[in-house]
């Protein structure tokens, strides 16, 4: 009869993990390939990822041009897992496909995270933690920005976290290695899980996770990258250091640097009402937390982007194992009114800041309603022949990458593509502002280049 009970128990758990990760992955499928059609996927970074995964796709190591010519993308950052997307590309050959298997990724996170939630805090305290994580603000930002590699990383880590969390240290390191195939920093993430097991009593196995984890990173940063760059070298070392400048600058970028770290950390904690402060799991972040806080990239400091979706699962992993300590120390009454308040404040928390991030979009009126220029675009593009070159506007570039070898215009490794396609109206003013982007196009029309085409702000030009 136990084994019954238990065997329905972990039934429930389950089912209430994947039935989350089954609506976050409408979610968030919805969510970026609506982006896409609408013009607002970029170059960087969805065409760089799709051009690499179109390369390994063909049996190639993976080169993406819009770095540079026939620049290998290993040397950049070492991200070879992505190779795993290549046999659905090849079925599929659109960056639809990968902003699919990032929907996929993320939301599988969800299923460990649930389910040990369900197994130590009941069917209440899964569902906060499993919406939390999967409406969760660093998650809600990755599936609003393109493509990125780190959705590898966010399923691994949750499921080690949960064979943490019930003590089964082998699976934990198991879930956790495969970290060294998705990005070089992580393999400090790995040392420090293996510290964690180590701490925890199971001494050999962690030290091993800590040396391998940290050879991984020594060995990606110092041989694998230079071996593959172009340079020779890793191109992130000057951002590990900070610029030079008069003091009273230095002093006011320190200060307004220190408010956006200090903001980013209450943001991560905030969603726990502060009680993953109470488990050592958290400390599983600082590896992350380490490089971007001593980056001289201001990027890396705040909450937008993709940064922070590898901490989400650390941070609802020590929620859960917080408010498994307070059930496990004290079961009376006096104590489960604070774990029921923290239990409130997330679920509150997730529901007001979810309208401010990314996933919010689905319930605006502007995601449903293309309009013209959306169209406009379209019936440019389809006048581009497939295997041409092409200069194209950033937010353009990954309506091509999939056919066409594509630089974006304005950017040093432009070149004299066959085809410029750009969006004059509405400039992002990157890589080049507005009155650049004018007074190229100007030159390039006497100078090479005719208009093919010119549509609500739209320009297509081709070589002559």
């Amino acid at each position: 009869m136990e084994q019954l009970t238990g065997r329905a128990s972990r039934s429930r758990s389950a089912s209430w993990g994947w039935g989350l990760a089954a609506t976050f992955f409408v979610i968030y499928a919805t969510l970026s390939v609506r982006r896409h059609q609408l013009i607002l996927t970029t170059g960087y970074d969805l065409g760089i990822f799709e051009q690499a995964v179109r390369s390994y796709a063909h049996g190639r190591l993976p080169i993406a041009e819009l770095k540079g010519p026939a620049f290998p993308l290993l040397g950049d950052h070492f991200s070879p897992i992505t190779a795993t997307i290549a046999p659905f590309y090849r079925t599929w050959p659109s960056p639809v496909t990968l902003l699919i298997a990032q929907a996929t990724l993320l939301a599988v996170a969800a299923v460990p995270l649930t389910r040990w939630a369900h197994r130590t805090l009941g069917a209440a305290g899964a569902l906060v933690v499993g919406v939390g994580y999967g409406a969760s603000w660093g998650i809600a930002q990755t599936v609003g920005f393109d493509f990125h590699e780190v959705c590898f990383a966010v399923p691994l880590l949750a499921f080690s976290l949960e064979a943490l969390g019930q003590e089964r240290w082998r699976a934990a390191v198991a879930w956790v290695l495969p970290l060294l195939l998705v990005k070089e920093d992580l393999g400090l993430t790995v040392a420090a899980f293996g510290g964690y097991v180590a701490y925890r009593g199971r001494r050999k196995l962690g030290f091993l996770a800590v040396a391998a984890g940290l050879a991984g990173t020594v060995l990606e940063v110092l041989v694998l990258i230079p071996a593959y760059n172009p340079s020779g070298g890793f191109a992130y070392w000057d951002k590990s250091s900070g610029s030079g400048g008069p003091p009273a600058d230095l002093l006011l970028d320190h200060a307004i640097g220190l408010a956006k770290k200090l903001g980013t950390v209450l943001m991560l904690l905030a969603p726990t009402a502060f009680l993953a402060l109470r488990s050592p799991l958290i400390l599983l972040t600082v590896p992350t937390l380490a490089w971007r806080f001593t980056s001289s990239n201001e990027a890396y400091w705040d909450i937008r982007f993709h940064y922070s979706a590898v901490l989400m699962p650390i941070v609802f992993a020590a929620f859960i194992d917080a408010l498994a300590a307070t059930l496990r120390s004290d079961k009376s009454l006096a104590s489960v009114m604070p774990r029921r308040g923290a239990l409130i404040f997330s679920s509150v928390f997730t529901a007001l800041t979810l309208p401010l991030f990314p996933i919010g979009q689905l319930a605006e009126k502007n995601t449903w309603q293309a309009g013209p220029r959306i169209t406009a675009v379209r019936h440019l593009l389809v006048r581009i022949p497939d295997g041409a070159t092409v200069a194209a506007s950033n937010r353009i570039v990954p309506q091509l990458t999939n056919r066409c070898t594509v630089t974006v215009f304005g950017s040093p490794n432009q070149g004299h593509p066959e085809w410029i396609v750009v969006d004059a109206a509405t400039p992002q003013g990157w890589p080049i502002s507005p009155g650049e982007q004018l007074r190229e196009l100007t030159g390039l029309r006497t100078n090479g280049y005719t208009t093919v085409a010119e549509t609500l702000g739209y320009v297509l030009l081709r070589r002559v």
